[in-house]
Protein backbone atom coordinates (compact mmCIF):
# COMPACT_ATOMS: atom_id res chain seq x y z
CA UNK A 1 0.00 0.00 0.00
CA UNK A 2 1.13 3.12 -1.02
CA UNK A 3 2.20 5.73 1.66
CA UNK A 4 3.48 8.98 2.00
CA UNK A 5 7.41 9.41 0.84
CA UNK A 6 10.22 8.55 3.71
CA UNK A 7 13.02 10.08 2.36
CA UNK A 8 15.33 7.79 4.43
CA UNK A 9 13.40 4.50 3.55
CA UNK A 10 13.79 5.64 -0.16
CA UNK A 11 17.55 6.52 0.41
CA UNK A 12 18.22 3.41 1.91
CA UNK A 13 16.98 1.65 -0.91
CA UNK A 14 18.54 2.83 -3.73
CA UNK A 15 21.52 2.56 -2.26
CA UNK A 16 20.89 -1.02 -1.99
CA UNK A 17 21.18 -1.15 -5.94
CA UNK A 18 23.88 1.03 -6.55
CA UNK A 19 26.27 -0.68 -9.10
CA UNK A 20 23.93 -3.57 -9.68
CA UNK A 21 21.43 -4.03 -12.94
CA UNK A 22 17.70 -2.93 -12.17
CA UNK A 23 15.02 -2.36 -14.08
CA UNK A 24 13.26 0.61 -14.09
CA UNK A 25 9.87 1.72 -14.87
CA UNK A 26 9.54 5.70 -15.59
CA UNK A 27 6.20 7.56 -16.59
CA UNK A 28 4.67 11.14 -16.75
CA UNK A 29 1.61 11.94 -17.34
CA UNK A 30 -0.71 15.35 -17.64
CA UNK A 31 -3.77 13.50 -18.28
CA UNK A 32 -2.86 11.86 -21.58
CA UNK A 33 -5.65 8.76 -20.48
CA UNK A 34 -8.52 11.70 -20.33
CA UNK A 35 -7.57 14.12 -22.97
CA UNK A 36 -10.82 12.91 -25.04
CA UNK A 37 -13.48 14.73 -22.18
CA UNK A 38 -11.27 17.94 -23.15
CA UNK A 39 -10.34 18.97 -26.67
CA UNK A 40 -8.58 22.29 -25.45
CA UNK A 41 -6.64 20.53 -23.39
CA UNK A 42 -2.62 19.52 -24.35
CA UNK A 43 -1.99 16.45 -22.81
CA UNK A 44 1.47 14.83 -22.73
CA UNK A 45 3.71 11.79 -21.20
CA UNK A 46 6.21 9.52 -21.17
CA UNK A 47 6.84 5.64 -20.68
CA UNK A 48 9.47 3.76 -20.35
CA UNK A 49 9.39 0.10 -18.87
CA UNK A 50 11.78 -2.98 -18.14
CA UNK A 51 14.81 -0.40 -18.97
CA UNK A 52 17.64 -2.61 -17.73
CA UNK A 53 20.18 -0.35 -15.93
CA UNK A 54 22.81 0.27 -13.24
CA UNK A 55 23.63 3.34 -11.52
CA UNK A 56 26.25 4.90 -9.72
CA UNK A 57 24.57 7.05 -7.57
CA UNK A 58 21.26 7.80 -6.80
CA UNK A 59 18.76 10.90 -4.52
CA UNK A 60 15.72 11.97 -3.02
CA UNK A 61 16.17 15.35 -2.39
CA UNK A 62 13.58 18.59 -2.02
CA UNK A 63 11.24 19.51 0.88
CA UNK A 64 8.19 17.58 -0.58
CA UNK A 65 6.97 16.72 -3.65
CA UNK A 66 10.77 14.82 -3.93
CA UNK A 67 13.31 14.52 -6.64
CA UNK A 68 14.35 11.09 -7.27
CA UNK A 69 17.61 10.86 -9.64
CA UNK A 70 19.60 7.98 -10.55
CA UNK A 71 23.16 8.56 -12.26
CA UNK A 72 24.01 6.31 -14.84
CA UNK A 73 26.64 5.44 -17.05
CA UNK A 74 26.00 8.09 -19.63
CA UNK A 75 23.71 10.93 -18.05
CA UNK A 76 20.55 10.69 -15.42
CA UNK A 77 16.97 9.29 -15.05
CA UNK A 78 14.95 11.42 -13.15
CA UNK A 79 11.73 12.24 -11.95
CA UNK A 80 9.87 15.19 -10.23
CA UNK A 81 7.09 15.02 -7.78
CA UNK A 82 7.26 12.29 -6.08
CA UNK A 83 5.00 12.06 -3.05
CA UNK A 84 4.71 8.71 -2.09
CA UNK A 85 6.23 4.96 -2.25
CA UNK A 86 5.87 1.30 -1.48
CA UNK A 87 8.18 -1.29 -1.04
CA UNK A 88 6.07 -4.72 -2.40
CA UNK A 89 6.26 -8.01 -1.74
CA UNK A 90 8.69 -8.61 -4.66
CA UNK A 91 11.28 -5.77 -2.98
CA UNK A 92 10.18 -3.28 -5.67
CA UNK A 93 10.56 0.33 -5.07
CA UNK A 94 7.24 1.57 -6.70
CA UNK A 95 7.13 5.82 -6.22
CA UNK A 96 4.49 7.76 -7.42
CA UNK A 97 3.66 11.52 -7.57
CA UNK A 98 0.17 12.57 -7.55
CA UNK A 99 -1.79 16.23 -8.27
CA UNK A 100 -3.66 17.88 -5.90
CA UNK A 101 -6.78 16.06 -7.11
CA UNK A 102 -4.98 12.54 -6.77
CA UNK A 103 -4.81 11.52 -10.06
CA UNK A 104 -1.11 10.51 -11.14
CA UNK A 105 1.38 12.59 -12.56
CA UNK A 106 4.78 10.72 -12.62
CA UNK A 107 6.11 6.88 -11.68
CA UNK A 108 9.48 6.19 -10.90
CA UNK A 109 9.87 2.39 -10.48
CA UNK A 110 13.17 0.47 -9.38
CA UNK A 111 13.11 -3.41 -9.24
CA UNK A 112 15.71 -6.15 -9.17
CA UNK A 113 13.46 -8.06 -11.34
CA UNK A 114 11.59 -7.11 -14.48
CA UNK A 115 7.83 -5.84 -14.26
CA UNK A 116 5.52 -8.19 -16.21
Amino acid sequence: MMQTADVTRIQEYINRYVNKDVYVHLETTNGAYASHFDQSFFSSGAYIRNALVQYETGKITGDGPYRVGLKINLGWIYAEGITHFEIDDRDRLLMAGHDFKGKLAVALEISPTPFE
